[in-house]
């Protein structure tokens, strides 16, 4: 009945090889179906009496059908690999270059279970099978040769379960994907040559090694270069698009000037004069900005000095400073950036006839901007003129215009507070007397005072009332002994700033009974006079 049934598979075996590939699937169908004839149990149990060493020899009744299977798969494929007689010997396995059948057989896992003991060589090379390696093989452990070779295996091999070949003298698994694999390491292949390992991915490719030493050796320096370059064209060149973490806080790029101005475009331009442009700009988190741009060319140490003043200017922080936001030293463009006013400088404000109240508290502020830069930052010289004393929106004086490391004496600081304070009496310029200087202007205040004074106060302030008048009159005395160079009787700058909190706390106190008082400035003014 067995030779009966292999007879029948052998026929449909042969039609789907020779015909029709698909029907290789009716060949697993029929040995699925196959059932041992009723004396194969006795059949088995004989074959075992005579040689207990066959593989199937400890089976069970569940076994049963597997091992009749293995018989006629054994039959076929002893047929296919040409072994001279099979129902003698069935010495070897041959099915190389047959990628139709091979892997067919390959997928009967209960035969190579029950290989038979007399294969001594296997050939399966040549045939294009894929997959991880067919460790089913190994179980025909008394083999003396495999062949894999020429095939798409990938994957691991598994080394520790070859150890029970110990048969085995020849193994070629070249030409292959295999993933690498110490197996110089294991003892068993210590007895193969690399010609068995020929391009199989198991052994170390030494060119694939001496590329990969030459990229870590020369390529990675030159890649660590490139990245530390780019970094610092980055870091210097367009920090506006670097993360807010690794950006210099203060140090703007020419980029980030150029954007914040529409490319330095004229509707932005609002002051120009020689090597010095002004620019209203625009940041990317909406500040708006001054941008002064020196267009005059100076030596790289003078371009160091530059630098440095801007790193002490940023850390100035006071109500009654121009907010100095950073600097720009980069491709040729050299430019300082500053909060933007909107109240114009003291110069403008005063062409406005503001409230003598108004001008004392705008000489207290700035007073107290005075104040924090001698207590604080001495080395800080600044330009103390109407032109350049800034006003923010709610008229608070802004001191700009900051040097650094060539302060004036805190004499001629005195001086031109003294100057000054005779502006915002006279609602003059120096420029516009007579002599067109400041000696002129000072000996007109000089000769009016005391007897004339009223000759030199601005007429909004003589019709103010409320005592406005006496009070100039002590600011132009005041503003004289600033003046005074010779005598050295001029008054410091805490009795100037007392002088002038308390004629300040006076108009509060005369103000007019048809205006409400502001209970915030009076508050503000308090507190500026109590922290003293």
């Amino acid at each position: 009945m067995a030779s009966i049934s292999a007879a029948l598979l052998l026929v449909c075996y042969q039609i789907s090889v020779s015909f029709c590939p698909i029907l290789s699937a009716s060949v697993v169908e029929d040995l699925n179906n196959l059932q041992p004839p009723l004396d194969f149990h006795s059949t088995v149990a004989n074959n075992c009496l005579m040689n207990p060493s066959l593989r199937y020899c400890n089976y069970s009744s569940t076994d049963l059908p597997n091992i009749f299977k293995s018989t006629i798969v054994a039959d076929h494929l002893c047929n296919e690999s040409k072994n001279l007689n099979c129902d003698a010997l069935f010495t070897k396995i041959d099915l190389r270059n047959r990628p139709k059948i091979a892997p067919l057989y390959l997928s009967f896992t209960f035969f190579w279970r029950y290989c038979p003991l007399t294969i001594l060589s296997i050939d399966l090379s040549n045939n294009s099978i894929t997959g991880a390696f067919p460790s089913e093989i190994l179980y025909c452990s008394q083999i003396h040769s495999l062949d894999l070779s020429h095939n798409d295996l990938s994957g691991d091999v598994p080394t520790q379960s070859f150890s029970p070949l110990t048969n085995l003298t020849l193994l070629n698994l070249s030409y292959n994907h295999f993933s690498e694999s110490k197996i110089s390491d294991s003892p068993f292949f210590e007895r193969f040559n690399s010609s068995s390992f020929v391009h199989s991915g198991l052994l170390p490719d030494h060119r694939k090694f001496k590329i990969k030493a030459v990229i870590l050796l020369i390529g990675f320096p030159i890649f660590v270069v490139l990245m530390v370059g780019f970094l610092g064209w980055l870091c210097f060149r367009r920090q506006d698009i670097l993360p807010s973490v690794l950006k210099h806080r203060h140090n703007f790029t020419p980029t980030m000037l150029n954007a914040a101005t529409a490319g330095f475009s004229e509707k932005n331009l609002v002051g120009k004069s020689r090597g010095v442009e002004i620019y209203k700009g625009i940041l990317k988190d909406r500040t708006e900005v001054r941008i002064e741009i020196y267009n005059e060319k100076i030596a790289n140490q003078i371009r160091r000095k530059f630098v440095q003043e801007c790193q002490i200017l940023v850390q100035l922080s006071h109500k009654n400073l121009v907010r100095v936001l950073g600097w720009c030293d980069n491709r040729g463009l050299r430019a300082i950036v500053t909060e933007w006013t909107d109240g114009g400088n003291i110069e403008s404000w005063l062409s406005g006839y503001p409230p003598w109240k108004h001008r004392l508290k705008v000489l207290t502020g700035l007073m107290e901007g005075m104040y924090y830069l001698q207590e604080q930052w001495p080395e800080v010289d600044y330009d103390l003129r109407a032109s350049s004393v800034m006003l923010s929106h709610d008229r608070e004086p802004l001191i700009s215009r900051f040097k650094v490391g060539e302060q004036n004496s805190t004499s001629k600081k005195i001086y031109r507070l003294g100057i000054l304070l005779m502006e915002m009496v006279a609602n003059r310029r120096p420029q516009e007397d007579s002599e067109k200087s400041e000696t002129g202007f000072i000996e007109w205040m000089r000769m009016n005072y005391p007897g004339n004074v009223e000759n030199v106060i601005d007429g909004r302030v003589k019709k103010a009332g409320g005592g406005a008048s006496e009070q100039a009159g002590q600011i132009i005395g005041i503003a004289l002994t600033c003046t005074d160079l010779l005598t050295n009787r001029q008054p410091s700058l805490d009795q100037i700033f007392n002088t002038i909190n308390r004629l300040y706390a006076s108009s509060l106190a005369f103000e007019s009974p048809n205006h409400k008082r502001s209970h915030k400035e009076r508050g503000e003014w308090h507190k500026r006079v109590q922290s003293r």
